[in-house]
């Protein structure tokens, strides 16, 4: 495997040879429509950004959506199955140290120079905090050994692309809304009044800090490092959710942000995990949910665009070319209107109307309505966006989504529990 990525290492660094004497490459003039297959989530996996990259780049695009344990465990097995890999930061040590990626050079990305602090150093802003576990900084260049870190080098085991801060979501026609930062927190998923109507996210990796903040949260554990939880927290933690789980007091746990609207929507639950699209959606279809801004912090995810072991030649070429598109503007902008933010946002910029911008990014009150990507309402005139700003919601990150050291035992525990 490490004579692997070391000739993708050396391969990389010809082409930045190559890129440095002005040579262009073949699929600029080759009449042939490369195809290029992206497994990932519902999160960015859309039709309508499929559409738009096929119409900028002249180029087929063949999307597999799945939910995040499925995604991974193919991607992790089958590197040939795919030729780019979109989900969050805590698959990248899983992927890289299997092998299914290989080193992106950063001289082949348009925009490297715009990324954001956030990525590169951890922090959005001087006084933020970085938040426990995988910060994403910390997984991002490829060093000599082949193993990954902060420091910087020419090739980074991923694109940094979409990001956003997650937490729950809550249907207010049930539950009194809270105030953030202050009174919302994760120990509402815990909460006994709630019994029978919560919903968690089937993600080991994500569903599993959602629990132990909550667990903490209500004074019913502590955790000495809540992004390296050891083995025997992680019995205590599933011992007191067990409990729960026989109580009733869970009413599923969801895959997909289609099944998690479908699960508020129906009244299956009234507080649940969730990704922003999913709020936006269910406000779309006027369905009170607020997102909630714990007073804990909220838990952080970083979005990555890998390049499969397997790729190569015009096809590699072409997957450059969608890594690039995503960073020029028009898909940040599309992501932003869903809740989501991009990792150079001034290009997003250009594509968003100001009250767009104000609201989204700048924690602003809407200056009118705005819609969402499905063109339906999705913030009324004067709402301000819960967690305010971008710089302050990525300055309350409690914990980053995380493979740890207890990755395989916490598998084992966390597929116990939904079983």
């Amino acid at each position: 495997m490490d004579q692997g990525k070391r000739k993708l290492l050396k391969q990389a660094a010809g082409i930045g040879v190559c890129a440095a004497l002005g040579f262009k490459a073949p699929y600029v003039f080759a009449k042939k429509t490369y195809t290029v297959r992206v497994l990932g989530t519902h999160v960015t996996l859309q039709p309508a950004l499929k559409e738009q990259a096929q119409k900028d780049l002249g180029i087929n695009l063949e999307f597999e959506p799945r939910g995040s344990a499925a995604v991974l465990q193919k991607a992790a097995m089958a590197p040939e199955s795919f030729d780019l890999y979109e989900q969050w930061s805590n698959s990248i040590n899983v992927l890289w140290y299997s092998g299914s990626i290989q080193p992106i050079e950063k001289k082949r990305l348009t925009y490297w120079d715009e990324i954001n602090a956030l990525t590169k150093t951890g922090r959005i802003q001087p006084s933020a905090g970085i938040g426990a576990g995988d910060a994403p900084y910390k997984l991002l260049h490829v060093q000599e050994d082949l193993t990954l870190s902060d420091a910087q080098s020419d090739f980074i085991s991923y694109l940094p692309y979409v990001h956003n801060v997650d937490s729950f979501g809550y249907n207010t026609q049930v539950i009194k809304p809270g105030v953030p930062y202050e009174t919302e927190s994760w120990g509402w998923l815990l909460e006994q009044q709630y019994r029978g109507k919560v919903a968690v996210v089937n993600a080991p990796t994500i569903g599993l800090f959602d629990l132990a903040l909550a667990a903490q949260a209500q004074g019913l554990m502590r955790f000495s490092n809540i992004g390296n939880i050891t083995n025997s927290e992680l019995d205590q933690l599933f011992k007191i959710l067990s409990e729960f789980k026989q109580q009733g007091h869970f009413s599923g746990f969801w895959t997909s942000v289609p099944e998690s609207v479908d699960f508020m929507k129906s009244n299956r639950v009234v507080i649940e995990s969730m990704f922003s699209p999913a709020v936006s959606a269910l406000n779309g279809q006027n369905v009170p949910v607020i997102y909630a801004a714990p007073k804990e912090g909220y838990r952080g995810w970083h979005g990555v665009m890998c390049l499969s072991s397997a790729t190569q030649g015009s096809v590699k070429d072409a997957a450059y070319d969608y890594m690039n598109w995503w960073l020029s503007g028009w898909p940040g902008a599309f992501i932003a209107r869903q809740g989501y933010y991009i990792s150079n946002p001034q290009r997003a910029k250009n594509f968003l109307s100001k009250a767009e911008w104000d609201y989204w990014y700048e924690g602003l009150p809407a200056a009118h309505n705005l819609t969402g990507t499905d063109g339906k309402l999705s913030v009324k005139k004067a709402e301000v966006r819960t967690g305010g700003s971008y710089l302050k919601r990525f300055s309350n990150v409690a914990v980053w989504n995380t493979v740890m050291p207890s990755y395989d035992y916490s598998l084992q525990k966390w597929y116990e529990f939904i079983s």
